[in-house]
């Protein structure tokens, strides 16, 4: 066991000990110390610590408000790095010790190596910080459910990342295109660089080539002084997305075709090209070789365009993610709109599965969002839907048990029609037919066939 009297072996032991009183003159020193600087240690007593060693940083800590400093020294040969500490006593400054903490550059390499690798795990830990911050609205985890074809997506959208190629991406409307195009960016090496979106569809003709590509100063009345970057070049050394595609006036084809081709666009009024670097990704919804037999879209658009293919399934074929889907929207909208809807009747997926979804996932997600309105505890059921979910939203997965749908729908229709009046009118049959513009006679035969009572 240590005695309380063993303090001067503790320092002994200490790597390169040295105190200086507030004349800045060496008070103690270890014997290891004295031998690593290679002075006298009962010499350098009582001497200034600049004689003693004079790259010593001691004497800056006398003098204001540092305390603590951490130093390299290279002298002779040698290298040490040290830690000086100011001593206080009763608020006022009497001296400052120093010691080394490392003495040899195999410590020094090896101290580096474990403080690099620390750095490189906080590196990666800040880097997906920022990737988070930075990063577009959507990533692949926004792509909800387990079926083959959702699993086929999310591969094929990994493979798209690794490449620099052009993508079109085609799919029904509200499939999840920019999703898409959001989660390619999120997981390509452009990550850190700018995501920009254009609806084709949304820049009148005449405006779409200075939004696209930008303009000089004085190009038209109107223009901004110094003139506009365009989307393109906000997106350089990122990703440009061009949703809709099918839109883009033929006038302006040719134009993307050059950036695609040449790596370079035009400014409104401008007289030099200015070079770009943009990954282009381009959804549609419309079959563009159907557009392009119709002159409606440029073929060698197109092959330059649909060089990296994706096609987004629709609901319909991929219904056993319903349940994924449902619970995802469920837990939103329970944020959102301050509910606690923790589960689902069986027959509510019973249902849903029923039906064809021609506005895929952003139709599922209104009609979970209307039906979350109504629901006071916390499981969602069919009476939540309401009444319009029973007679028409169901209507066609229900055409095929019929041979004539068309008839089938006309005589809901009627029937619908029928019940509605008279209600309105609370059975009178005078009043309902009066108000069909029909005889009495009439809607009986109606009320008959139809089976209404």
């Amino acid at each position: 066991m240590f005695k309380c009297d063993d303090y001067k072996f503790f320092l002994e032991n200490i790597l390169g000990l040295m105190i200086i009183n507030t004349d800045g003159k060496v008070t103690y020193m270890n014997q290891q110390c004295a031998e690593y600087i290679k002075v006298d240690l009962k010499k350098s007593l009582n001497k200034s610590v600049n004689e003693v060693f004079p790259p010593s940083k001691m004497m800056e800590l006398l003098q204001g408000d540092k305390v603590f400093n951490t130093d390299f020294y290279f002298h002779e040969g040698r290298m040490s790095v040290s830690t000086q500490v100011q001593l206080n006593r009763d608020g006022k400054i009497v001296g400052v010790l120093e010691y080394d903490m490392i003495q040899d550059f195999s410590s020094l390499e090896e101290f580096i190596g474990k403080y690099t690798s620390l750095l490189d795990e906080e590196l990666k830990y800040y880097r997906e910080e920022f990737r988070k911050l930075w990063r577009t609205k959507y990533s692949i985890d926004n792509i909800i459910g387990s079926s083959e074809k959702t699993k086929e997506l999310r591969r094929q959208i990994k493979y798209a990342s690794n490449t620099s190629s052009t993508v079109l991406i085609n799919g029904e409307t509200g499939t999840g295109k920019e999703l898409v195009a959001h989660s390619i960016h999120n997981l390509s090496g452009r990550s850190f660089q700018d995501f920009i979106k254009v609806n084709t569809a949304s820049f009148p003709e005449s405006l779409a080539e200075s939004e696209l590509f930008g303009y000089e100063e004085g190009a038209f009345t109107g223009a901004k002084k110094g003139g506009k970057k365009g989307k393109f070049e906000l997106a350089n050394g990122g990703t440009i997305f061009l949703d809709e595609i099918s839109e883009m006036p033929l006038t302006l084809q040719p134009k993307i075709l050059r950036v695609l081709q040449e790596k370079e666009l035009d400014r409104v009024g401008g007289e030099k090209s200015i070079p770009i670097n943009v990954r282009i990704i381009a959804a549609t919804n419309k079959d563009l070789q159907e557009l392009i037999k119709n002159r409606g879209f440029r073929e060698d658009l197109f092959y330059r365009l649909n060089v990296f293919t994706i096609n987004v399934p629709p609901l319909r074929e991929r219904l056993e993610d319903l349940p994924e889907l449902v619970t995802a929207k469920l837990e939103q909208l329970n944020l959102e709109l301050g509910k606690n809807v923790t589960e689902v009747d069986k027959k509510v997926y019973e249902y849903l599965c029923q039906y064809n979804w021609p506005g895929n996932v952003r139709e599922l997600h209104n009609v979970i969002e209307k039906a979350i309105n109504y629901v006071e505890g916390n499981k969602l059921k069919i009476e939540h839907f309401g009444s319009n979910l029973k007679s028409d939203f169901f209507k066609f997965s229900m055409l095929t048990k019929y041979e004539n749908p068309i008839e089938a729908i006309k005589r809901e229709a009627e029937t619908k029609l029928l019940k509605e009046v008279l209600e309105m009118f609370h059975g009178n049959k005078t009043k309902a037919a009066k108000y069909l513009k029909i005889s009495r006679p009439l809607l009986y035969q109606k009320m008959n066939r139809l089976g209404l009572k």
